[in-house]
């Protein structure tokens, strides 16, 4: 296993996000994405968590399997909705018996059916403490390049980010289709002191109405240019074509930016990613 402030310490990192199955269908898609993607030698995976806590056993189970059974080095999301601290301290002390060293603290969504379940927590920097303090995890948090949905103005987003990374590791920002934010929002918490590792997340257009939907739920910016490129075509191969050529040259822009690494949201499949890691020239041995 492997910490993942030590391996941003070592280089670049290359990383997958993968959810967990609610179905034996669903199972068995992520088995095959992440047995064609190992092969890629990811410096890291995450595993998200449901909103309220609600697939807290399903998370476990995968990142869990991911540590004993395969060469990954699992990252567990977890949230601060629907938690109390005792059931923290459960849940962190389960991941470090499994040899479990990487959390990301997420603040998390509210489960939209019934009512949340009682928290101890407001906010993310509030379980960002907790899990900081335990003392056994490299912990990293979410960063929003186009700033958090509920963000008053840029100057607060960017406080608050700056002082939730004086205590994580690292960060790993929500989706982005333009440069120019990652890079803007870098130099911004430059500014502000910030020397920690700020991974960019990728998320390779494959279903033009997916990702629309996907886009407005996180706050991202969905641009002109790339809505009219995918607006000049119905056909599903040309769609996903134009996602994975933007989706390269969006990573080949990062990293000649000095971005620290990439981290792909594959959506529980292995086909997109895979072609951009061999567009970028990427390798199992970099």
């Amino acid at each position: 296993m492997a910490r993942i402030a030590d391996l941003l310490a070592a280089g670049r990192t290359f990383s997958f996000e993968f959810f967990p199955p609610k179905t034996d269908g669903a199972q068995l898609s992520l088995g095959r994405a992440i047995g064609e993607l190992e092969p890629l030698a990811p410096s890291f995976v995450s595993v998200t968590y449901g909103a309220g806590g609600s697939t807290r056993q399903r998370t476990h189970a995968v990142v869990s399997w991911m540590r004993k059974e395969t060469t990954l080095t699992p990252m567990a999301h977890l949230t601060c909705q629907g938690h109390v601290r005792a059931e923290i301290r459960e849940i962190l002390n389960d991941y470090a018996a499994d040899g479990v060293e990487n959390i990301l603290a997420l603040g998390g969504d509210v489960p939209t059916d019934g009512e949340p379940a009682p928290s101890d927590y407001t906010y993310a920097s509030d379980l960002l403490e907790d899990v900081v303090a335990d003392g056994r995890f490299s912990v990293g948090i979410a960063a929003h390049p186009e700033l958090h949905p509920r963000s008053p103005d840029r100057a607060t987003d960017r406080k608050f980010l700056a002082a939730k990374l004086s205590r994580a590791d690292f960060a790993i920002t929500q989706f982005f289709f333009d440069l120019d934010v990652y890079v803007q929002m870098v130099n911004e918490l430059a500014d502000l002191g910030v020397t920690k590792p700020i991974l960019p997340g990728i998320m390779p257009v494959t279903n033009k109405s997916q990702i629309r939907r996907m886009a407005e739920l996180s706050g991202a910016a969905f641009p002109a240019w790339l809505a009219e490129r995918l607006d000049r075509t119905d056909d599903a191969e040309e769609i996903r074509r134009i996602g994975v050529d933007t989706a390269t040259e969006l990573c080949q822009g990062l990293l000649d930016a000095g971005a620290p690494g990439l981290h792909f949201y594959t959506m529980n499949r292995s086909t997109a990613t895979s072609e951009i890691y061999a567009n970028l020239g990427l390798s199992p041995t970099r």
